[in-house]
């Protein structure tokens, strides 16, 4: 019964999403497919070149090598002539004055040019062409930077290890330092991109960058500030119990008094972002379960998992033209280090870039950008278009990573790996707690620290000489997070943050993901596999499989929130994360009695 119940609420959500085509033919619908047509077929093939360079420049950087900037260049102007050309415009302009004689996902294709033609409007040329070359600037610039510590180069996973890890004081304030160096290096930089960034897309109406990226929700500026403070807001009480848990306890490592506000160097991110390294949860130490494996094995795993609830074998092609594994010691080149998947064709050239070791970080990684990568394949099909071939929203995309991730670090799933004892105690309220200390201290960060940064640079004209101030009056605000020592302007520590420099004014994205991640979880727990949210193993169940192709194949064809509420039963709410981490209050209630809270109640 469960089957066939799941199997129609998959019909449910892929009959909703179909095309509300009008009943006969005509010929404005006609001249808008074959318009669409042959768009596409260009539109590929750029993309595709567009996609290959930027492949190259990110896996291969070398100082002085200018062959990547200049293919980068190439390749991204070629795509920006096509994509934001005063004919594409005008002749997609003029089909959307007749949408009511065009079916739905026509509309939205056509939706979708116009929404790439604002990056790149042929009216604006030559700043579409400064602002692609000065984003490989950047993306060069952060990416080729040669971190130091005490004058010897280290990695920016050597200098994570270091925050994860080490209990000197000195040792971590020394390698939070050269973390943040880098800014230094990207201010200049990252003024030119914004200025440029915003003149692009107010050549087609948009007042800045931010609200540009923002519509693409369907929202405006006002109202997805609004929905990241309501966020904020929702968890706030109980990430005001987790700073005043975190104060006490980090101060009482370090020996030292107890701070109104958290010093940076103190948490195990460069950020501030994640604390879950601050709990060891006894009975769950996956990482000496993995210390000895090889990182080949951590992504076959991940792909055991989805080929065991239904999906298909990953492509030979995935481990060809991967780039999964850190860049040898001695190599005379540098390599992106942040994980990301790529949909290089918008067909089946699926790829990979990490540095993948044996640890549990990137075990739940591998999970989570394999998410990516069957999201992608699963709307690579007939029915959606390569202009619709996205999430549902950016955030659904990232929802799916993480939701992946999460249900690979629960114990009935690693107990049925093999990664951990199923008899082994485990202390629930710890484990609890870790999970909250990543999850929940997360959104003070996106929802707040980075959409409001992001903000005050793209719509509200934050000048350069108070990016710093700015970045650290919000991490007060929204983290109770303060620098180890003061920082003026001559430091730009957001620009130390992938998304700030090359992934611009999306950062809301993750925060919606993780409000989503648990709309999903909750609804498969307890509707499909009938299990404990806390305690669930998704390995092997063919209707969880069924219940996310049924979301994931239908790209962008659909309205997002119709789609979530055809298959979670509720348009987004925070509700089912609260409800997820709402045994971890009063344990934090009991821990913080006696001791003073810094941060105010409301926010």
């Amino acid at each position: 019964m469960k089957k066939i119940i799941l199997s129609l609420l998959v019909i449910i959500v892929i009959y909703s999403c179909k095309n509300d085509a009008a009943t006969t033919d005509n010929p404005t619908k006609t001249e808008a497919q074959e318009f669409l047509n042959e768009y596409t077929k260009v539109f590929q093939k750029l993309y595709y070149a567009s996609a290959e360079a930027e492949w190259a420049a990110n896996t291969r950087i070398v100082k002085g090598d200018t062959i990547n900037a200049y293919n980068v260049q190439k390749t991204g102007e070629a795509y920006a002539t096509f994509t934001g050309s005063k004919e594409v415009i005008e002749k997609t302009q003029g089909f959307l004055e007749k949408k009511d004689d065009l079916d739905l996902v026509q509309v939205r294709q056509l939706e979708s040019i116009l929404y790439a033609a604002a990056n790149n409007p042929e009216t604006v040329s030559e700043i579409v062409k400064k602002r692609i070359a000065a984003e490989t600037a950047q993306n060069e610039a952060l990416f080729g930077y040669d971190f130091k510590v005490d004058g010897k180069s280290v990695s920016t996973g050597d200098i994570d290890g270091v925050l994860r890890e080490s209990n000197d004081e000195a040792e971590r304030l020394r390698n939070w330092e050269a973390s943040k160096d880098v800014g230094k290096t990207l201010k200049d930089g990252l003024e030119n991109l914004v200025g440029l960034r915003n003149q692009t897309v107010q050549a087609l109406g948009y007042d800045d960058y931010f609200s540009y990226q923002v519509s693409d929700y369907g929202m405006d500026r006002g109202e997805m500030m609004s929905e990241m403070r309501k966020m904020v807001q929702e968890v706030w009480p109980l990430y005001r119990e987790l700073h005043t848990w975190a104060r006490y306890n980090l101060a009482d490592k370090y020996k030292a008094e107890v701070p109104d506000y958290l010093p940076a160097h103190w948490l195990p991110n460069r950020w501030g972002q994640d604390w879950s390294a601050l709990v060891n949860v006894e009975g769950l130490d996956i990482d000496a379960a993995l210390k000895d494996k090889d990182p080949e094995w951590i992504v076959k795993e991940g792909e055991d998992f989805f080929v065991s609830i239904g999906f298909d074998p990953l492509p030979k092609s995935f481990y060809e033209k991967s780039s999964m594994y850190p860049a040898p010691a001695d190599a005379k080149y540098k390599k992106n280090n942040h994980a990301s998947a790529w949909h290089m064709n918008l067909e089946n050239d699926l790829r990979c870039l990490m540095s993948v070791e044996p640890t549990a970080d990137y075990y739940e990684t591998i999970h989570h950008e394999l998410g990516h990568i069957y999201y992608y394949q699963a709307y690579t099909n007939p029915d959606v278009p390569p202009l619709l071939r996205g999430g549902a929203n950016r955030g659904y995309h990232e929802a799916i990573g993480s939701l992946l991730g999460l249900a690979a670090m629960q114990k009935p799933f690693l107990a049925s790996k093999g990664l951990v004892d199923a008899d082994a105690k485990v202390d629930e309220t710890q484990k609890l707690l870790k999970e909250a200390l990543s999850n929940i201290v997360f959104l003070p960060f996106a929802a707040g620290v980075m959409s409001d940064f992001e903000n005050s640079l793209y719509a509200e004209n934050l000048p350069k000489d108070q990016y710093n101030k700015k970045w650290w009056e919000l991490a007060k605000k929204y983290q109770g997070m303060v620098p180890p020592s003061e920082r003026g302007e001559e430091y730009c520590d957001a620009a130390s943050k992938t998304h700030i420099n090359n992934d611009a004014a999306q950062y809301y994205d993750y925060a919606i993901s993780y409000i989503l991640l648990f709309q999903f979880h909750d609804h498969i727990s307890k509707n499909i596999l009938k299990q404990d949210p806390h305690a669930t193993n998704y390995f092997g169940s063919k209707e969880v499989g069924s219940f996310l192709k049924g979301i994931l194949s239908q790209g962008a064809n659909c309205d997002w929130n119709e789609l979530l509420k055809e298959s979670v039963g509720s348009g987004m709410s925070a509700k089912p994360m609260l409800e997820y981490f709402a045994p971890l209050n009063e344990y934090l209630k009991e821990q913080n009695k006696g001791r003073a809270h810094t941060l105010p109640e409301t926010i």
